[in-house]
């Protein structure tokens, strides 16, 4: 499998041990199976930023160690002008936030990549467009 993970299942990685934090089973498993190899990884360029400034916000005596820790995945960050002009559709189309919609636009880009979402809200809008998942349904 190629994941494209939007933002919320990234930072579940980080916030697995907080009782309130629904599905970071799930989200922990995906972050497994690309460590050893099973799934791949692709990601829009915006997706470390946007994950450090939630940490710094959440959880700011550890959010530079956590990023650290994200640094060392691997994973590739693909862009191009194509991504981002189905993102601008995506994101006039759905009415919905351009950094939410580059993610999924990078997993219609990318062969055989699927989005995997935390975002309920997006999830609602754009289930009916090809790749995308919600984490609770992995």
């Amino acid at each position: 499998m190629i994941a494209v993970v939007d933002a919320g299942v990234a930072l579940k990685w980080f916030f697995s041990e907080r009782p309130d934090e629904p599905h970071a089973d799930r989200a922990v498993a995906v972050l497994r199976d690309v460590g050893a190899g099973r799934s791949r990884m692709v990601q829009p360029p915006h997706f470390l930023a946007e994950v450090a400034a939630v940490l710094a916000r959440k959880a700011p005596e550890t959010a530079r160690e956590n990023l650290f820790d994200l640094q060392l995945l691997e994973w590739e960050s693909v862009e191009s002008p194509a991504i981002h002009a189905t993102a601008i559709d995506l994101s006039i189309d759905l009415r919905h936030h351009l950094f939410d919609t580059l993610y999924h636009a990078t997993a219609m880009h990318t062969e055989g990549a699927t989005l995997i979402t935390a975002d309920d809200s997006y999830y609602a809008k754009a289930r009916r467009r090809r790749r995308i998942i919600r984490l609770q349904d992995l």
